[in-house]
């Protein structure tokens, strides 16, 4: 009887030190699951001042129909200083007269190995994770 009773111990340990195993790893996919959503949400405030940049007449110190100084714009547009680097990661932008890529980089802290890619036109917003 003794012998049952430590192999059933033996047994019950292993099991939990499994699913402890399986909670870690499930736990940290989601923890990297919900920066990919912060940062795509991010992304697509970003996109949406872009697009209210490019549609705001010059004269209310809007793009005036483009994203840069082509239409008489004093300025192209940019990231708000504020929004570059937020709890979720970095951002950064490349400009065109009818079009605006951010990528936004999550925080190195993490060792995530993906980007995040959001393409701005006047008329929609896509993010892409890369």
């Amino acid at each position: 009887m003794g012998q049952q009773q430590l192999l059933l111990i033996v047994l019950g340990v292993i099991i939990v030190g499994i699913a402890i195993v399986v909670g870690i790893n499930l736990f940290n996919a989601n923890a990297e699951e919900s920066a990919k959503d912060t940062l795509v949400s991010e992304g697509t405030n970003l996109g949406a001042m872009a697009q209210q940049f490019y549609k705001k007449p010059v004269a209310l110190g809007g793009g005036g129909n483009s994203f840069t100084t082509s239409n008489g714009a004093p300025n192209d547009w940019t990231i708000p200083t504020n929004l570059i680097n937020t709890a979720g990661g970095s951002w950064a932008e490349t400009v065109g007269a009818d079009e605006v890529v951010l990528t936004g980089t999550p925080d190195a802290s993490y060792n995530y190995a993906w980007t995040v890619e959001v393409t701005v036109t006047p008329t929609s917003i896509t993010s892409e994770i890369l």
